[in-house]
């Protein structure tokens, strides 16, 4: 989770071979790279790309990793934020699906004047039994299109 640095792409560097030549064709002369950490956990990196060689200075070096830390909080606000939406999502499916089953629960029970346990264990046994889902065998029972006297 340190900054890693390379002043000057032309002088062959081991760590970076490929990535140096790559760099120079595309007329970087020096790069830097800084972690995106939350605490000790990287992230990504924040890569800095120059046209001349040279370090970075320990003000720029500051600022930089300031950046670095604005672009840590910006990526998990919205990592958590697409998180919050899927389970959104998810818990409105679940909630869809239980009101549905619900109401194929009442059209049994009142068609076949059952218990609603009872209705809802012949709706789960159905469903098990003939490899449907349980909010899609709903769905027809209560749209009238499935067999209700099973």
């Amino acid at each position: 989770g340190e900054p890693a640095t390379d002043p000057d792409l032309a002088v062959p560097d081991a760590r970076w071979p490929l990535f140096a030549g790559r760099a120079r064709e595309a007329g970087f002369a020096s790069a830097h790279a800084l972690p995106l950490r939350l605490r000790q956990q990287v992230i990504g990196v924040l890569n800095l790309f120059y046209s001349q060689p040279g370090a970075l200075d320990p003000d720029d070096a500051q600022i930089c990793q300031a950046l670095a830390d604005v672009a840590t909080i910006g990526l998990l606000q919205e990592r958590a934020a697409r998180h919050q939406g899927l389970v959104a999502e998810q818990l409105q499916t679940a909630l869809n699906s239980r009101v549905i089953i619900e109401q194929a629960k009442g059209v049994l029970a009142e068609r076949l004047n059952l218990s609603m346990d009872d209705a809802f264990a012949k709706l789960r046994g159905h469903s098990r039994s003939h490899n449907i889902l349980l909010s899609r065998l709903a769905h027809d029972v209560v749209n009238g299109s499935a067999d209700i006297t099973f």
